[in-house]
């Protein structure tokens, strides 16, 4: 008597292949993608880097700008023009900083902020407990 064997026959060769293909078209597939995010932050930092320049470049506009109308020339052209009267200041009226501008502004801003009370609160009230004793 024959014995029948149900197993299905698979070519062990035929499923290294496959393997290899879908294993290889999947790395190509990521490699692909990895190459595309690597273009978009790419124009992304290109975008940021031209935005940078601009902010730059209004910046120096912005700042000659100034320059020309803080020229004592300027500003007495404009007095004479617009019929102000301002007169120079005196000797005593004009105070020199020579620290930086930023870090004495910033300093007078947080001069509170780490201390108990806040910059425009009062002084702190006493916080006071009172126990039950028991004889």
């Amino acid at each position: 008597m024959k014995t029948l064997q149900n197993r299905a026959f698979v070519n062990p060769f035929v499923m290294g292949t496959m393997l290899v293909v879908c294993g290889s078209g999947a790395i190509g597939l990521g490699s692909v993608w990895m190459r595309h995010q690597i273009s978009v932050a790419a124009n992304e930092n290109k975008v940021i880097e031209n935005h940078i320049v601009e902010v730059g470049r209004l910046n120096q506009q912005v700042t000659a700008w100034v320059a020309e109308e803080q020229d004592i020339t300027a500003l007495l052209k404009k007095n004479n023009e617009w019929h102000l009267g301002l007169v120079p200041p005196q000797e005593g009226q004009v105070q020199i900083i020579a620290q930086n501008s930023v870090a004495r502004l910033t300093a007078k801003r947080d001069q509170g902020i780490l201390t108990d009370r806040g910059i425009n609160s009062a002084a702190p009230k006493p916080i006071t407990f009172s126990i039950p004793v028991q004889r």
